[in-house]
């Protein structure tokens, strides 16, 4: 169930904190509109992500993904956490592909996503991101 009135600990607001400046990495040269995100492992480890866009829209990376990535590629797959952070008056939404990449990738994360200053702040698990999501 989605916990609209979660309080984060305090190692979750450091990943929030750690979202939040990787946030401002983002090449968001087309949109202006700069997400951030951190992937934390089961081992501690911390993978942050920005996104990075391009002229061809659809060559664009979400931060999310780039977290995941990043994580997958340094051999790191027990994903625990994944923190959100955008340029949003609500806690921002994943968009569809990272959604899906996130349920194949961290099928078990929490999931936060947080608002622009941090004020909002939503808790999933990554089944309740995308039901019925797809499967081979």
């Amino acid at each position: 169930m989605v916990e609209s009135d979660y309080v984060p600990d305090e190692s979750t607001l450091d990943l929030i904190k750690k979202a939040f400046n990787a946030k401002n990495n983002a090449y968001a040269r087309y949109s202006g509109f700069k997400v951030g995100a951190v992937a934390l492992t089961g081992d501690g480890s911390i993978f942050t992500g920005c996104n990075v866009e391009n002229a061809s829209y659809g060559l664009t990376m979400c931060a999310e993904r780039v977290a995941l990535f990043k994580a997958y590629s340094e051999g790191k797959r027990d994903i625990k956490t994944i923190v959100v952070i955008g340029e949003t008056d609500d806690p921002i939404s994943p968009c569809g592909a990272c959604r899906q990449v996130i349920l194949e990738l961290a099928p078990e994360a929490e999931i936060v996503l947080v608002n622009r200053d941090m004020t909002k702040i939503l808790k999933f698990k990554t089944a309740e991101l995308l039901p019925y999501a797809f499967k081979l």
